[in-house]
């Protein structure tokens, strides 16, 4: 079983959106864990606030066949639809095993964990001790001492019947104005 961490994000729909990725993740993922889930204003693109989190678990998946799988739960979800607008799904894949490097076009850690607040925050609150492979220090730490200049809260998220963000996170950061 090889350890993998996954970035999910949605600007449509969010909640059934993100729903619907983590059942379509759970059918192949095993230990499937979630970060809190938080709001964020786009980064890169004009369009609504986006619900980001980030899950961890194992697969038996090869990393394409991974890789695969994902574009498989995005397009059910109405990424590739021609008439869309927005961001219905986008996963991706943050860390497989540890791997460096350029892997079939994925690059390896992907580069958005130490550039977007919302990966690395989720990132740190899921997994504090675990360390980033090129970084070479653990994700709490690197979200302690990041300097990254993007707008980001915690917002109450059910799935399965288990809230997934805690009422003190939510109380900690309210939502601005």
């Amino acid at each position: 079983m090889t350890p993998i961490f996954l970035g999910l994000g949605s600007n449509i729909e969010r909640e059934q959106r993100l729903v619907a990725g983590l059942d379509a993740l759970a059918e192949f993922v095993r230990d499937l864990r979630c970060s809190p889930v938080f709001e964020s204003r786009p980064v890169g693109i004009k369009s609504g606030n986006f619900y980001n989190l980030v899950v961890s678990g194992y697969t038996e998946l090869s990393l394409h066949e991974l890789d695969r799988r994902l574009k498989f739960i995005e397009a059910d979800n109405g990424r590739y639809a021609p008439e869309r607008k927005g961001l219905p799904l986008d996963i991706d894949v943050l860390l497989y095993d540890g791997l460096v490097g350029s892997f079939d076009g994925l690059e390896l850690p992907r580069a958005e964990i130490l550039k977007n607040a919302f990966v690395l925050w989720p990132l740190a609150l899921l997994a504090p001790e675990a360390v980033h492979p090129v970084a070479g220090k653990p994700f709490a730490e690197l979200w302690a001492t990041a300097q990254i200049d993007q707008q980001l809260w915690p917002v109450p998220f059910a799935w399965r019947g288990a809230e997934l963000t805690p009422a003190a996170l939510l109380q900690a950061y309210p939502t601005p104005p």
